[in-house]
């Protein structure tokens, strides 16, 4: 029975059956041929327990190899010719539809011509990429049920490894030595790692997915199957994929500047382990989990160690140089933009820095230490940490404070400072780490700074100012109250017209204050004392601003003549480099 549809289709017999492939000339008779090498199979069974000399045992078994070498071709075939719909992205999409984990050994032929995978017949689903993996894993039950596993297993092994390491290739993923990564300019290594981002995402999601569920499908039948092949498979591509990340963590040169991007492939294989774990779950696999869980150990102790390079240098900047008009220092813009930047990646520093040793807390003083924190209700380690970084910037900020000669302009200099972080800690994800009770006091601070600026700076000018300005007074009494005033507005003017507040909610709060201060008391005393002045001899040398000209000049106040420097250095957007002075 068997051998009429055997010999048709053997190819070294026909022309018709060497090049046509019966699987897509013909679905039912390729059902019909596993259907006839299924019964061949038992009636070789059987005829071994009767007579294992029998002349129908050597006839069924040069049938047999005669068919399995035709398995064979189609399984090649198949796997050769149909890699479109064989593609692990196609595989992913179409994974839903089918069952795994039913097994098609009955070899039953249905009687019309659609074939049923996992509930739903093939014209329902009308997707190829299902038909093929059908056919591939019929032929492999076949195939390996009759004993002819090794053959089988040897064509899928390599052409579907053969996709997976052209995958990888193609993802822009090498493999590197050590002395490669270590001899690489950070330029280099940098692109590579971009590519290593966007592939392990592809690769994760995709690829080995996609092989993953092709590989459970077609040796659903044999679970030992499965492993061997999918293991032999995706073991090499899946090693140099998440070495990579070690190989850079422990031979690029360290720098503060660098941790981003070792946060970033931190950050992707974090993500992405759940996955790792699901793909790769088999015990035979566990040499790429280890490896995967060892770049991310490597990642952190170097991200560790960047941070700690980062407080040093922080600690050990040592610019003299004043910011002219007591700006905001360089220092302030280039220290804020990188926390800002490390801000982002809080959820993976938790777990990074938590074999970490948090700061001191007698390090922090209450007065600064604005976070929530006490036995009961402990603070984050997190967000200590990030505490611990600002207040080293505002520690180092103060020594530069004390560079400046004029003690107003020094605290000035502070709160210009302070308010600038203040501002970048509200716009990003400091806000969360910190809390609003650190910045409400950040913010008492900053008046507090302010309210000594004015009180320094403009003090005198107030103070020559009598406090009840309609009282009766002697034309003398007046002439030196409008002479005092006059010095000391043109003193300080002159020396705060140079002052810079790069902020306008503190410039005009600051202008106001002033304004308030010193504004309605001179307008006062003018309105009353104004006409004994004007009988005087050169009154125009006595009342020399009006109360209108008070107020245009103040109004011109804190605006610098570095302005536009200033506000474009001031607004510019956080970088992923960092500047010489903190590396």
């Amino acid at each position: 029975m068997a051998e009429p549809m055997i010999m048709k289709w053997d190819p070294d017999t026909t022309t018709f059956a060497k090049v046509t492939s019966l699987f897509y000339e013909n679905g039912r008779e390729a059902k019909d041929f596993i259907k006839c090498v299924h019964n061949l199979q038992k009636a070789m069974h059987f005829h071994s327990t009767e007579n294992s000399r029998s002349d129908k045992l050597v006839r069924a078994q040069s049938l047999m190899q005669i068919a399995m070498k035709r398995l064979q071709k189609e399984f090649y075939q198949i796997l050769s010719i149909n890699r479109a719909h064989l593609d692990p992205e196609s595989i992913s999409t179409v994974s839903s539809r089918i069952s795994t984990r039913s097994s098609i050994s009955d070899f039953d032929v249905e009687d019309d011509d659609d074939r049923v995978i996992g509930g739903e017949s093939i014209s329902e689903v009308e997707d190829f990429s299902v038909v093929v993996m059908s056919d591939l894993r019929l032929i492999a039950e076949c195939m390996i049920s009759s004993g002819y596993a090794k053959e089988c297993l040897k064509i899928y092994k390599v052409i579907r490894k053969s996709i997976v390491d052209e995958g990888i290739y193609r993802l822009g993923v090498e493999k590197l030595s050590s002395s490669q990564v270590h001899k690489m300019d950070w330029e280099v290594v940098d692109l590579k790692i971009k590519d290593w981002l966007n592939a392990v995402d592809v690769a994760m999601k995709t690829l080995f997915n996609g092989e993953r569920i092709l590989c459970d499908h077609v040796f659903a039948f044999n679970d030992a199957i499965r492993e061997s092949c999918f293991t032999e498979i995706s073991k090499d591509g899946a090693m140099i994929l998440f070495s990579f990340p070690e190989n850079v963590a422990k031979n690029s040169k360290k720098s503060p500047e660098k941790v981003f991007r070792l946060l970033d492939k931190y950050t992707a294989i974090a993500e992405h382990w759940p996955e790792i774990e699901a793909i790769f779950s088999f015990d035979s696999e566990s040499i790429i989990r280890s490896q995967a869980l060892t770049s991310l150990v490597k990642l952190g102790e170097s991200i560790r160690t960047a941070l700690a390079e980062f407080e040093t240098a922080l600690q050990k900047e040592s610019s003299k140089t004043t910011v002219a008009g007591g700006g905001i220092h360089p220092l302030t813009i280039d220290a804020m933009n990188y926390i800002i930047l490390l801000a982002d990646y809080s959820n993976v520093l938790s777990d990074i820095l938590a074999e970490a040793p948090p700061p001191a807390k007698a390090s922090l003083p209450e007065s600064f230490f604005g976070i929530v924190d006490s036995d009961a209700s402990p603070a984050p380690a997190i967000s200590l940490r990030f505490a611990w970084l600002i207040l080293l910037l505002l520690c180092k900020l103060d020594g530069k404070a004390k560079q400046y000669k004029d003690v107003s302009l020094a605290y000035l200099f502070l709160a210009n400072n302070l308010q600038y972080v203040v501002v970048k800690v509200r716009s990003s994800n400091l806000k969360y780490l910190l809390g609003e009770n650190w910045i409400s006091k950040q913010e008492g601070k900053i008046k507090q700074l302010a309210s000594n600026n004015e009180r320094l700076g403009w003090g005198h000018v107030i103070e020559s100012l009598p406090q009840e300005p309609n009282a009766t007074m002697t034309p003398q009494q007046v002439k030196e109250i409008f002479k005092k005033f006059n010095s000391f507005f043109e003193q300080a003017h002159r020396k705060q017209s140079v002052c810079v507040v790069p902020n306008s909610k503190l410039r005009d709060s600051l202008k106001v204050s002033i304004a308030r201060k010193i504004l309605p008391l001179y307008r006062e005393f003018y309105n009353t004392h104004k006409h004994m002045m004007a009988i005087e001899r050169h009154s125009s040398h006595v009342i020399k601003f009006s109360p209108e000209d008070i107020g245009h000049y103040l109004s011109d106040l804190f605006f610098g003549p570095i302005e536009s420097e200033s506000s474009s250095s001031v607004e510019s957007s956080p970088s992923r480099t960092i500047p010489s002075r903190l590396r």
